[in-house]
């Protein structure tokens, strides 16, 4: 458990830096000179960049991962991410703001590498409440992030936050080296493969693993279609852009707080009544009331209703988590996780690509319609396959 509460620790760092940037993205880009028409279609193209290149890189990481060691990966993830991010606090355009978004790509692989620590470090009938804690740090940095992120940029301006941002990193690297323990493997491989198609080809075996990938990809999808507009539309609702960044950061960490209480809920409704059952629940709950988000009556109503939202949304990802840890053998782990990175990445990338699109054709508040939408009938889709006849889980 050392090293299951030194890990989420870490994590909760690198939370708290990308939610203080992130969701502030599109008004950096203004401060960099781009045109407001043009913020959307920027905000979607530096958001992607970032998970085009992780996704391809995700695979090769979670490989190394397995061969060289989790430890040395979630090391270099997070020096290289800290240099990411503190490049970002000088740049100059929006060109220049992209390299550093591709190089943070590149760099990624700490959160695969960290989770695969952790699942690894307990006993196997404890993993579930393990990843519960971790993704329960994960959701306490997205709740302290954007308001602390808020509050830096209206005293000092975004740059500095970046620079801070990178600092916490390398301090994040330097207590996992000398603090977390490498988990031993007792169990003999009982996966052997010698390549990345192999690896692949072992997972396209098993559905179980090829529909947990596809909700990972789904899900991230769905979160990122939102993130880079949600400044945006708090300002659109409260008829002005000042303050937006501050006020929709309080809205997200409020969210977050109704998730951090919920999270455990979740994962113990998993463990004892099915994985895919809780996902199926959670999925239903954070489709509806997103989908009551894209009625725009006010900043009350939207974050009344992101509480709700947050108490839904956040059992998904410790919940499919949790599934990948039971369904995968443990010296094969790091792999499974580091292709559940690539869905994650790949979603994150066409999320604010589609979100941009709908935002310049339809309007901004289509965006929630929209993936309200998507979500409920992705959660038809879990129940079909995966709760109506859940003997189908067993046997795959």
């Amino acid at each position: 458990m050392r090293n299951v509460w030194i890990l989420t620790a870490c994590m909760t760092s690198l939370a708290i830096c990308y939610t203080m940037l992130v969701p502030f993205l599109p008004l950096y880009l203004l401060e960099l000179g781009v045109a407001e028409d043009n913020v959307a279609m920027w905000s979607g193209v530096v958001f992607s960049i970032t998970f085009l290149v992780a996704g391809i890189m995700a695979p090769i990481w979670g490989r190394m991962a397995d061969t060289k060691g989790k430890k040395i990966m979630a090391i270099r993830a997070g020096i290289f991410i800290g240099i990411a991010y503190a490049l970002t606090g000088f740049v100059q355009t929006p060109w220049e703001l992209f390299a550093t978004r591709a190089l943070m790509g590149f760099a990624n692989g700490f959160m695969p590498a960290a989770m695969t620590m952790v699942s690894l470090s307990v006993p196997k009938e404890k993993t579930g409440t393990a990843l519960g804690i971790f993704q329960t740090g994960l959701i306490i940095g997205n709740v302290i992030g954007p308001s602390l992120g808020g509050m830096i940029e209206a005293v000092v301006g975004m740059r500095p936050v970046f620079v801070i941002a990178g600092v916490v990193l390398f301090i994040a690297s330097a207590v996992v080296y000398f603090f977390v323990k490498e988990p031993e493997i007792h169990e003999a491989p009982s996966v052997e493969t010698s390549s990345f198609k192999e690896d692949w080809g072992f997972v396209k075996s098993r559905p179980v693993l090829v529909d947990l990938l596809w909700l990972y990809f789904i899900m991230q999808a769905a979160i990122l279609m939102l993130q880079p507009i949600l400044a945006l539309y708090v300002g659109h609702m409260q008829g002005t852009m000042e303050g937006a960044a501050l006020l929709s950061g309080m809205i997200l960490s409020i969210g977050g707080i109704a998730g951090a209480i919920t999270t455990n809920i979740w994962s113990f409704f998993g463990q004892k009544k099915g994985y895919f059952r809780a996902v199926f629940f959670a999925l239903c709950g954070t489709g509806l009331f997103l989908l009551l988000q894209s009625f725009p009556l006010g900043i009350i109503w939207f974050g009344s209703l992101q509480v709700l939202v947050g108490c839904f949304i956040v059992g998904v990802n410790p919940l499919l988590s949790a599934a990948v840890a039971h369904y995968t053998e443990p010296s094969f782990r790091g792999r499974v996780f580091g292709m559940t990175t690539t869905a994650n990445q790949f979603g994150c990338m066409v999320g604010p690509l589609f979100a941009s699109g709908v935002t310049t054709a339809f309007g901004i508040r289509y965006v929630f319609l929209t993936t309200g939408i998507l979500l409920m009938v992705v959660a038809w889709l879990v129940y079909k396959r995966r709760v109506r006849n859940a003997s189908l889980v067993d046997a795959a």
